[in-house]
């Protein structure tokens, strides 16, 4: 266990206590040390039975106010309480009030539909998509953010967070303006502090008019919220009601104009719609006693009241007329509605099958009282100012009401009163601080509630649509702000009682949804904050002592100002698609991404959802951005993608098993069986490496600047695999390995250095490299190079196996067909951070060796570090070659592989062996031989143990001679010692070493090893003579002898072949061709 005494141990019942039965507890004693870090099945159940997830920061704040106050426990409500109606609130909003009238005109009601349609159907599939996300665990604070970052990642939830967080933010400027547009055009149109004398003038008072009551109210707004949201809260139930009259009055009116319609008359001069912002004459003149009088409307379009005036051409070519602007259901106005009227900004509003006498060349006139049209309308257009209709507050009920059932602190729009948790409840998106067990049946509540509410409205908008094209006079559906019909709200007119109901509720509902907003863009600003992956966003996770997030707040009320300032409600509609629309986008990918992946942990309990239905509804939300604005969506995405690769190279980097993480091991798997076994092609072949590192007794790296050499090799391309060896025994060693695994981890992120990192546990050092060089990667991406440190301390007498271990690996990964890399002098090579101005890589090209020797320079000079160095390669000539036919064959040869060089061949002739090599070969092999009389094996070194032993309990003449034993080889230790016999063993032992020390001394060097020295002295000759100064020296590797007798004497030859040089690379090919002149 972990050292926790039994009694402790918070998972284990205590014995004894509270006068319990003194083997209480005993029953699952088998498992005891199991509890110790595992906790039975009853403690975990009762902690998540009391389980609950106050936002972060708040959880002292909740404590307190609990020991406060007596706990209430508020009714538990059904599908339609505490699901339906607050989704139906959010989805109902403004441009259903202010704008749908007027798509319905200008689309006509066949494309009106399909907008709505494709709008309504990429809302549903969301829905959908959402419902089994939500119903897939635990969603805690965060709502989209939180599904779709552990679904998709930190940086897709980050990026996606962030711009919904836009979205709501804007969308709290959207719901402002509509409040005031609302408030000056159709409640107090007195109230406006700057007013326009003509048609421009107008428009641009429009605009500072609603930037100037915009900035007020969302200042006020902004002071509710930070004062508390259950103000908020307690108006909730005031503004559904508000939504729920409005569309009831709208209906009803409708029923009435089948039979009694409203007098709502316009006036027409010719087929022309004039402006009626107050009630005149519709007639050009009028008799009283036989005396013809001219109205209103003439003193308008002409220079004075007198009937010989001089008119507009227009109006003096056209006669005025009154038609009724809601003739009913039954009037059969809906066919001349059917179709779209598309026109430019600033183009009068026409009734087309109306008689007309045109003007020729007729110049426009703004300061004619006709209804003109504000902005240029297009179908793409529409759909961008329509999609918020459906979206804005969609995501803020049902992404709410979807983390409802399984979060305990969760906000769904207040519809009940709760004592106490009113000063956590949060509206807005997705971050809240409410109770469990608000709902019956959460489960089925949340995915059953939300889709009906998205029906529900559905069906309202689409029968609006026709409804709307059935009872009103295409010239009124046209008519954004209401100028024909007295400065009335368009759906108004059609609204039984009175328009007044419609106007009234409009304002609460718009009011209402933009104190949802600014209450809930922070929260979910300070549930992305918290989490921890944009680090300069974590200053907005703090807050009020109560966890309200006051300078997230202040944020949020910036940004909700730049929309307030663009000041007008069709110009910021369109952006809020783009973000709510990329968010919805990310929803159907979690969910389809998800169930593809088959994940065990995938198991929703809403069971009616199909991949398919998740990308067809990732489809459309892609097709609705960019049908909506192109521009837009590609700066929406744009922003996306920044905030993406921030959090990629910037943030925290967080485990989350989030589905891309799963697509990925998923991909990987597939590209790994489709990877062949077999070696790659020439072309397709680069180092996949094995860096073997030594550890020191800290599990610290030793040489990390190997990490370095092999980063600027790879520049991050291909396979990189970091291993290391530690003795022992595994069980032992456990806690050392995973701190040399942390260690190395952290070099790895230093260094820069992309890869695996390896740790080997194993009897010796020797085994364990083996079993790396064998074992290490999986399927076809195995290492094919190993790169290591060539080991300085093998003349030492204290550490005789390092040369052995070298040698050995240099032998298994002959055997294995793996090129070696040896680089001596390690810590003299260059870290990530310098750069050579100036210099070479030079390389000695002695043997072929499948053509590693002119790769490796070419991926070095690829880094920054090496960049600047030039390549230059050398080659011998022997007494028959012809060196000039070499060099020309050599640059040709290169030419071909497209690599620039500088060649240079270098002739060796034969000489007699200098006195010098003799003399060091000789002394090579003195120190061998005696080296090995030296040495002792494992067997004899025990024995000795048990002999010094024995001598210390001998007598003191024993304790005289310990000394001169030491050093002996005993053939045959007896267990039973006399002074005699110890006296003879040692003059026995003396003999037989002076005997050996005489041989060596004696003794001729061998011929062979005459040779070699020969070579590597009169190599290391020529190697210093040309590259003495060179950055980096790269040279063929000679392999090791047959004869394993002679190791010791391959690493002295090894040792003179690159004495005197700065950074040698030995490179030892892997026995296939790695460089090829084909294309």
């Amino acid at each position: 266990g972990d050292g926790i005494p039994r009694e402790s141990s918070p998972f284990i019942n205590n014995a004894g206590t509270e006068g319990g039965n003194l083997y209480e507890g005993k029953n699952m004693a088998l498992f005891e040390e199991e509890m110790d870090s595992n906790p039975m099945v009853s403690s975990l159940l009762n902690k998540l039975a009391n389980y609950t997830n106050v936002t972060q920061g708040v959880v002292e704040h909740e404590e307190d106010e609990d020991r406060k106050r007596k706990e209430v426990k508020a009714p538990r409500m059904g599908t339609f309480i505490g699901v339906y109606l607050p989704c139906l609130q959010n989805i109902l909003g403004v441009i259903l009030f202010l704008r749908l009238t007027w798509i319905v005109g200008t689309a006509g009601v066949l494309e009106s539909f399909i907008i709505v349609f494709m709008c309504c159907a990429g809302t549903m599939l969301t829905a959908i998509s959402m419902s089994a996300i939500a119903t897939n665990g635990v969603v805690p604070a965060g709502g989209s953010y939180y599904m779709i970052s552990r679904s998709l990642g930190p940086e897709f939830g980050g990026a996606v967070g962030l711009c919904f967080y836009l979205g709501t933010t804007f969308a709290g400027a959207m719901y402002i303006l509509g409040t005031i547009e609302i408030l000056l055009k159709y409640i107090s149109p007195n109230a406006a502090i700057f007013k326009g004398d003509g048609s421009v003038e107008d428009e641009a008072a429009a605009l500072n008019n609603m930037r100037v009551y915009g900035t007020c109210i969302l200042a006020l707004m902004a002071i509710v919220v930070f004062v508390g949201v259950k103000y908020v809260n307690k108006l909730a139930l005031v503004f559904l009601a508000c939504v729920i009259l409005s569309i009831i009055a709208i209906y009803a009116g409708v029923i009435k104009t089948a039979f009694d319609p409203p007098d709502f008359p316009i006036c027409l001069l010719g087929n022309r719609t004039l402006s009626r912002m107050k009630p005149f004459a519709c007639a050009k003149y009028y008799e009283v006693d036989n005396i013809t009088k001219t109205t209103e409307l003439w003193t308008r379009f002409c220079d004075s009241p007198l009937l010989n005036a001089t008119c507009n051409e227009y109006f003096t070519l056209n006669n005025v007329t009154e038609i009724q602007g809601i003739p009913g259901v039954a009037s059969g106005v809906l066919i001349d509605n059917l179709w779209s009227t598309y026109v430019d900004k600033g183009v009068i509003v026409e009734k087309h099958d109306q008689p007309s006498v045109p003007v020729p060349e007729e110049k426009q006139d703004f300061n004619l009282p006709y209804v003109y049209t504000d902005i240029m309308t297009y179908f793409t257009m529409l759909v961008g100012i329509y999609f918020p209709s459906v979206t804005v507050k969609f995501p803020e009920a049902s992404l709410r009401c979807t983390v409802y059932h399984c979060d305990p602190d969760i906000h769904s729009v207040s519809i009940h009163v709760k004592v106490h948790k009113e000063e956590k409840k949060r509206l807005g998106i997705m971050a809240g601080s409410n109770r469990s067990g608000d709902l019956r049946d959460a489960q089925k509540s949340i995915p059953t509630g939300t889709i009906l509410a998205i029906s529900t409205t559905s069906f309202i908008y689409l029968s609006c649509i026709i409804l709307f094209g059935a009872c009103v006079e295409g010239v009124v559906l046209r008519d954004k702000f209401g100028d024909a019909v007295y400065g009335t709200l368009v759906v108004a007119t059609l609204a039984w009682p009175s328009p007044w109901v419609i106007v009234i509720g409009s304002f609460f509902s718009t009011c209402g949804a933009g104190l949802q907003s600014l209450t809930g863009a922070p929260r979910l600003l300070q549930a992305i904050a918290r989490d921890g992956i944009v680090p300069f966003l974590q200053v907005f996770g703090h807050g009020k002592a109560n966890g309200e997030p006051t300078w997230a707040l202040l944020l949020t009320a910036l940004i909700c100002e730049i929309g307030i300032l663009i000041a007008s409600l069709d110009s910021v509609a369109p952006i809020l698609s783009m973000f709510f629309l990329m968010c919805y986008l990310f929803v159907n990918l979690a969910c389809a991404v998800q169930t593809l992946l088959r994940t065990p942990n995938w198991r929703p309990r809403f069971k009616y959802y199909h991949w398919t239905l998740s990308f067809l509804g990732m489809s459309l939300c892609l097709a609705l951005m960019f049908i909506c604005s192109w521009y837009y969506a590609l700066v929406a995405m744009l922003i996306a993608g920044c905030i993406y690769k921030y959090i990629e190279y910037r943030g925290a980097e967080k485990e989350w098993g989030d589905g891309i993480r799963g697509l990925s091991l998923n991909a990987a798997r597939y590209a790994l069986l489709r990877v062949e076994q077999g070696p790659p092609h020439t072309k397709n072949w680069r180092p996949q490496v094995l860096v073997l590192l030594n550890l020191d007794s800290e599990q610290l790296v030793k040489h990390p600047r190997l990490l370095s050499f092999a980063s600027q090799l790879k520049a991050g391309k291909g396979l990189t695999i970091v291993g290391s060896v530690l003795p022992g025994i595994y069980l032992d060693k456990y806690a050392e390995a995973q701190k040399a695994e942390e260690n190395i981890r952290s070099l790895m992120g230093v260094e820069r250095t992309k890869g695996f990192c390896q740790i080997v546990v194993s009897s010796s050092v020797r085994d364990g490299t083996s079993h790396l060089i064998q074992s290490a990667g999986l399927g076809g991406m195995k290492h094919n190079t190993v790169l290591m440190a060539w080991p300085q301390s093998w003349k030492q007498t204290d550490n005789p196996f390092s040369w052995k271990n070298f040698v050995d690996t240099v032998r298994e990964t002959t055997a294995a067909q793996q090129a070696l890399l040896v680089a001596k002098n390690i810590d003299l090579f260059p870290m990530n951070q310098e750069r050579f101005s100036e210099g070479n890589i030079d390389v000695w090209w002695i043997v072929h060796d499948g053509g590693m020797l002119m790769l490796l320079p070419f991926l070095l000079r690829q880094h920054k570090v090496w960049r600047k160095c030039k390549m230059r390669i050398f080659t011998v000539a022997q007494m028959d070659d012809n060196s000039i036919q070499m060099k020309k064959d050599l640059q040709m040869f290169l030419y071909h592989l497209r690599l620039n060089a500088e060649v240079e061949v270098v002739e060796m002739f034969e000489n007699d062996i200098s006195a010098f090599t003799y003399e060091k070969t000789l002394v090579m092999e003195q120190r061998s031989q005696m080296l090995k009389q030296m040495q002792l094996s494992k067997n004899e070194r025990e024995r000795e143990a048990q002999l010094i032993h024995d001598r210390n309990t001998a007598s003191h003449s024993t304790t005289m001679v310990k000394s001169h034993t030491a050093v002996a080889t005993p053939e045959k230790i007896q267990m039973t010692w006399t002074k005699e016999k110890l006296i003879s063993e040692k003059h026995k032992n003396k003999e037989t070493c002076m005997t050996g020390y005489k041989d060596i001394f004696n003794m001729k060097p061998n011929q062979s090893n005459v040779r070699r020295m020969h070579t590597a002295v009169k190599l290391n000759g020529v190697v210093l003579n040309k590259s003495q100064h060179a950055q980096l020296v790269l040279l063929n590797m000679p392999g090791p002898p047959k004869n394993r007798q002679g190791d010791e004497n391959y690493m002295e030859f090894l040792e003179v072949l690159t004495e005197g040089l700065n950074r040698v690379l030995l490179v030892r090919g892997g026995g296939r061709e790695v460089i090829t002149i084909y294309s």
